[in-house]
């Protein structure tokens, strides 16, 4: 997910200053993001999922509003497992390094400093679309999944722009509205009566026209939102789609690998949460999402075999699907179950719009740092994230390994 301007090859982050510490205090909350949002009556020793939002303060002698460095010291606060910072304009990128760590629930112990993802603007909706032009979407970091924790410090440093960005020499500056969003996934949903629940068991409708699928692959098992738990209230009430499935894009989520299996349903509703009440989106953004162990999760609603648009790919979200690998693959050679995982859903997925995986397409650009508006580009009909957009994702180990899901996805379908 680390996006660049198109003229830049890449971001160069000093060293942030480090905050003195502070005695632990009370976190705040923000109107805007409850803490605790709970559809029945609970004990209140059950954590039914929740963001506490806490607004970053400049620090040193600097504050004007786009303090050059802001963070919290050390605080206790309550329980959450995925971090992030958000900001109030989604235009506006963070030129800069944002770092947390924070202190685990089990054994009391601080992290060292672990660094956020700053250039995220590229996973979005397409720009005019009614989703990104809603007034709700702010800018935001990657999440980064750190396990159940109860204490957090964070510290966020400006940087000089990439020449390209500048305007005019000025000081560095912050993006305004700085927060830094504690996500608390819930518990996990008690296993379903019915399994069928948690599987995808509606119907594939075939695109208009079409009769048979001469080449989909079969359907792979797929865990449902009810599966993972999602809680259908927070997202936008219905579901919007685009014409068809030309291309699959993927992506690696940039939350980390330090995730047991076990643990993907609620990393998976921490980003879900993080999407939808900390960036304003109306949904969770990938159509699907895969675990390092090969598991396969339905992303947004509206039905795994139909063409949901996406908020996925900045300027290709149309005509395409988006599938995240959980995890960071900047350096870190993903599972050969995830890399099976995405050829038998990718054969099957595209299959059903008579695709070959190892074929190319056409799709037409909504606008990004790459292709302007309106161009007609040439793509893998499997493609990475930064074959769309000029970012690092889905990680230069995971982009190496698209050639191997493509041949497998092809043989899927009996070519």
């Amino acid at each position: 997910m680390r996006g660049f301007l198109a003229s830049s090859t890449g971001v160069t982050c000093a060293a942030a200053l480090a905050l003195p510490f502070a005695p632990p205090a009370a976190a705040t909350t923000s109107s805007s993001a409850p803490s605790v949002t709970s559809p029945t009556a609970r004990p209140e020793t059950y954590a039914p999922g929740g963001t506490q939002s806490l607004a970053l303060a400049p620090l040193a002698h600097d504050r004007a509003p786009g303090a050059a460095e802001q963070g919290l010291p050390r605080r206790d606060v309550r329980h959450f497992s995925l971090v992030g910072v958000v900001w109030d304009n989604p235009a506006t990128e963070l030129h800069g390094r944002a770092e947390v760590r924070t202190r685990a629930t089990a054994t009391g112990a601080w992290s060292g400093w672990r660094e956020l993802e700053t250039h995220n603007a590229d996973h979005a909706a397409d720009p005019g679309t009614p989703e990104s032009t809603s007034g709700r979407v702010r800018g935001a970091t990657a999440p980064l999944w750190v396990g159940e924790s109860d204490g957090v410090e964070v510290r966020v440093r400006a940087e000089d722009a990439p020449a390209a960005a500048r305007t005019a020499p000025a000081v560095p500056r912050l993006p305004t509205g700085l927060r830094l969003e504690l996500v608390d996934p819930g518990e996990d949903a008690p296993p379903p009566a019915n399994r069928a629940r948690s599987e995808a068991t509606e119907p594939a409708v075939l695109p208009a026209g079409q009769k048979t699928r001469p080449h989909a692959g079969p359907r792979p098992r797929i865990t449902t939102r009810h599966g993972w738990g999602a809680d259908e209230k927070l997202r936008q009430k219905g579901f919007v789609y685009t014409k068809k499935v030309k291309a699959a894009f993927v992506h690696h989520s940039d939350t980390g690998n330090n995730y047991r299996c076990s643990q993907a349903p609620s990393v998976i509703r921490g980003i879900y949460r993080y999407h939808v009440k900390s960036m304003g989106w109306r949904d969770l953004g990938y159509n699907f999402l895969v675990d390092k162990c090969g598991n396969v999760y339905e992303g947004r609603a509206g039905g795994v075999s139909k063409p949901v648009l996406g908020a996925h790919t900045l300027g290709f979200n149309s005509n395409s699907t988006g599938i995240a690998v959980l995890g960071t693959y900047s350096s870190k050679k993903p599972s050969s179950a995830a890399l099976k995982a995405i050829a038998r859903l990718t054969a099957w997925k595209v299959g059903l719009y008579g695709m070959n995986p190892r074929g190319k397409t056409y799709l037409k650009s909504g606008g990004g740092n790459l292709y302007p508006k309106g161009r007609k580009v040439r793509l893998n009909v499997i493609s990475g994230h930064r074959d769309g957009f000029a970012t690092n994702c889905p990680g230069k180990r995971l982009y190496a390994k698209l050639g191997t899901a493509r041949a497998k996805a092809a043989a899927y379908q009996g070519r």
